[in-house]
């Protein structure tokens, strides 16, 4: 098997790891996806223009195959909120229950992107994508000048359009199914909540690039129905969560490995922007509060710093209730294995699924 996708950065297997901003995606996992033929992604968008860079070289020291990279699309930041006591409130527990110093409000956040972007395009990276919008013009002509394949996330067959229409080289489409952010960019959060099995063959018809389908999608069967449905390659993301070289803590991974579809849900509470994780005792306190009449959720990326004391404070101590545990739909499919072996095992699987089609 051969796609278009696959020989522009000669892949061996018609997979990509997904991009998992917050160290999920350490340079082992992506490197160790690259060597086994697939292709790995760096989540940049929390970091720094340093660390992109130590991560990128950390890739580079461990395979000489291609590589992604991946931004948010800059967003317009609302204005600070006026009133922030409920959601401080709703922290409190947690950082008492962790051993932290009481929350405080978060500060609003320091223009970045253009230093990103930079660091990014410096990367050595051979594939560029972005995630929650439409890349500035100004951003795809720099990223195309570099010899850089771009790649954008669609919701609807619309924002795939959109994406082609601005320069992209290729068009991922997140399903509803997909764990972390929901990359809807054009219509309300509703709107984008397409599932998988619909989205990618609406896209394909909708536009003339390569599509890339995403969205709970964990084994040999799902790569073959997206396939099927008109798709080069698949991104995972959950998947690859519960690998050995993942930068979780082993109780999220523990976490992911004991969870079921029915386990997941959309949520505000870590972010303040949609994502669908598993349900714990953090998520559920953090929506509901405890009769406070407040709003206890700030805009994003409000209560994304709001809550990082308290995410990395878990990930230090392995307190899985206390953790964003992203993951998606087919999470109840997650197993533990080392990136190269569950890429041989996927491809094993697609074989099996592709034997069956035919007869």
């Amino acid at each position: 098997m051969q796609t278009s996708l696959m020989a522009r950065f000669n892949l061996s297997c018609p997979i990509i790891q997904a991009p998992m901003a917050g160290g999920g995606d350490t340079p082992a996992l992506v490197a160790a996806v690259a060597e086994a033929g697939g292709l790995g992604f760096i989540g940049a968008n929390y970091s720094t223009p340093a660390q992109i860079a130590s991560a990128a070289r950390a890739v580079r020291e461990r395979s000489n195959r291609a590589f992604g990279i991946n931004l948010f699309a800059p967003q317009p930041v609302p204005p600070p909120p006026a009133e922030t006591a409920p959601a401080l409130a709703r922290l409190a527990p947690y950082h008492d229950a962790l051993g932290l110093a009481p929350p405080t409000a978060p500060p609003p956040p320091a223009e970045a992107f253009e230093a990103l972007l930079a660091a990014a395009l410096a990367s050595g990276a051979a594939s560029f994508s972005f995630t929650s919008g439409l890349p500035p013009r100004d951003a795809v002509a720099a990223i195309k000048q570099h010899g850089m394949f771009l790649m954008g996330t669609a919701t609807t067959p619309a924002e795939a359009v959109a994406l082609e229409a601005a320069g992209c080289d290729a068009v991922i489409t997140q399903g509803a199914e997909a764990g972390g952010h929901r990359s809807t960019f054009d219509g309300e959060i509703d709107t984008g909540l397409i599932g998988t099995m619909a989205l990618v063959p609406q896209v394909v018809d909708a536009v003339s690039v390569p599509v890339v389908a995403s969205g709970g999608i964990m084994d040999g069967r799902g790569i073959a129905a997206a396939l099927a449905l008109g798709a080069e390659a698949v991104q995972m993301g959950t998947g690859f969560l519960t690998c050995d070289e993942a930068g979780v803590p082993d109780a999220y991974k523990s976490a992911l490995l004991a969870a079921t579809a029915a386990d997941t849900r959309l949520t505000s509470a870590f972010s303040g922007k949609p994502a669908r994780g598993v349900v714990n005792q953090a998520m559920t306190g953090i929506e509901h509060g405890d009769g406070d009449g407040g709003d206890g959720i700030l805009p994003f990326p409000y209560q994304n710093a709001l809550t990082r004391p308290m995410r990395a404070a878990a990930a230090r101590q392995d307190r899985a209730e206390f953790l964003s545990l992203w993951a998606g739909q087919g999470v109840g499919l997650s197993r533990r294995r080392t990136a190269a072996a569950l890429i041989a095992e996927l491809m094993r699987e697609l074989d099996t699924a592709a034997d069956r089609l035919r007869g």
